[in-house]
């Protein structure tokens, strides 16, 4: 049985950069486990008989000199969202299937880019290091921050993750304004009371809160700069979760 198991190489069980190691006995599971030093350690041995590439934390990396020793590769999963760290036609050019895990951490993105507009508002790191300093005497009342509740939120990028950011924000029951390549359905936009914005520019001009939730690629590059900046309101808070 042992031997109808596919072939997978990792990065390593433990470490910086490897699998803890209850998710390693799920792996073992269902395939045959070989760690990238061992491939590297005997790659005549092991290269030949790996069929799928685990890719966690970037590790190990897809790169030419890699698949090259890996004459029976048939799928490299990376886990995670994105895919800029894939030379994505070259590996499809060796006749390999590409996945991936889109959507895994929508929700955990959402909460931590709630979590970042709160601190920001609510000034609660600031706080905190004034808390537990020794010799603190008074707490300065510019700690009370402003509201967020009733606020107006603006978003660019409303793909799966800015939905649920705007799905979050409802709780504080903020307007909430959004900016995308396209716009969403009225269903999706009624779900969370969201007015699209065609213009970049007048959802800059009005939010008080301003969330980036976008890919950087060559249409997003510079997407915020001086121009924008000055289009926001004095008071209003940029907060940048966006990938790469």
């Amino acid at each position: 049985m042992e031997e109808e198991k596919p072939w997978v190489l990792i990065s390593q069980v433990g470490g910086d950069f490897g699998y803890l190691e209850e998710l390693a006995d799920i792996l073992t599971q269902h395939f045959q486990i070989v760690s990238h030093q061992d491939l590297l350690d005997n790659p005549a041995v092991h290269g030949p008989r790996i069929q799928v590439l685990f890719i966690w934390k970037y590790f190990p990396a897809a790169e030419p000199a890699l698949l090259r020793l890996l004459p029976s590769l048939k799928v490299v999963a990376s886990g995670g969202a994105g895919t800029d760290h894939l030379d994505l036609p070259f590996i499809s050019g060796q006749g390999v299937k590409v996945a991936n895990t889109p959507g895994v951490v929508s929700d955990g993105t959402a909460d931590l880019a709630m979590g970042l507009l709160l601190a920001s508002a609510r000034k609660i790191l600031e706080g905190h290091h004034i808390a537990i300093d020794p010799k603190t005497v008074h707490m300065p009342q510019s700690l009370m921050g402003v509201e967020v509740t009733g606020s107006t939120l603006g978003i660019i990028g409303m793909g799966d993750i800015g939905h649920k950011i705007a799905q979050r924000s409802c709780g504080f029951q903020m307007k909430i304004l959004y900016h995308n390549r396209t716009r969403r359905s009225v269903e999706d936009e009624q779900a969370v009371k969201a007015s699209y914005c065609e213009r970049l520019d007048d959802l800059l001009r009005r939010s008080d809160f301003v969330m980036i939730v976008v890919r950087l690629t060559s249409a997003t590059a510079g997407l915020i700069g001086r121009r924008q900046l000055s289009l926001m309101k004095p008071t209003a808070t940029l907060v940048n979760i966006s990938r790469g």
